[in-house]
């Protein structure tokens, strides 16, 4: 998973400061790890594997002693919720659609936390990615949803997931913000100057 250097975060909040000089959107950029730490994930397949590996031992070969199978139910547990802690692996053992539930929720709680329902205008607009679960997002308050719908977004953020998946996540913020801002100065030029939000990457 790639950490952006002091350098790319500064690169990308350049980016933002360039793109709302033509707009009077607030944009605001955050990045996540991770959406959640799973950590039931690895419990859950572990104990799954380990309530059925005795019984297909059993069938391979039944001449086994029950504390034989008992002790390999065990050890099997204990290993595999070891192995399945490894953040690589986690992430394969969830299910697509609980990574984008989860992600999604969090890009929706740091909507809120970042104040972007309080903007003049309710031109708030969040660029939000969870690298593990190679997840962006594209959030925009009303003022901004009036003049744009979720489409809109679809090619932008389509090249950004890729990006992510490559570990180019700064170079995918960059254009991500470089395209953001010529729709933006398109639909909702710049009026006035001001700027309510910082324009720093949030790191969480």
């Amino acid at each position: 998973m790639a950490l952006l250097t002091p350098e790319q975060q500064r690169q990308v909040e350049d980016a933002v400061t360039r793109a709302e000089q033509h707009t009077d959107a607030e944009i605001v950029t955050v990045l996540a790890p991770r959406a959640d730490d799973y950590s039931y994930i690895p419990l859950l397949w572990a104990s799954l594997i380990a309530l059925v590996l005795p019984a297909v031992v059993h069938f391979l070969n039944s001449g086994l002693a029950t504390y034989t199978l008992l002790m390999l139910q065990w050890a099997s547990f204990v290993f595999l919720s070891l192995i399945f802690r490894i953040p690589a692996i986690t992430t394969r053992l969830i299910p697509p659609r609980v990574r984008h539930w989860r992600a999604s929720n969090l890009a929706r709680r740091q909507f809120l936390e970042q104040k972007l329902h309080h903007t003049a205008g309710r031109t708030g607009v969040l660029i939000f990615v969870s690298e593990a679960e190679r997840y962006v997002e594209i959030l925009v308050d009303e003022g901004i949803s009036r003049h744009l719908d979720d489409s809109d977004w679809g090619t932008i953020v389509s090249d950004f997931v890729r990006r992510v998946a490559l570990g180019h996540t700064a170079e995918g913020f960059i254009t991500c913000i470089d395209a953001c801002a010529e729709v933006l100065a398109q639909h909702i030029p710049k009026t006035q100057a001001r700027n309510q939000l910082p324009n720093r990457l949030v790191m969480l």
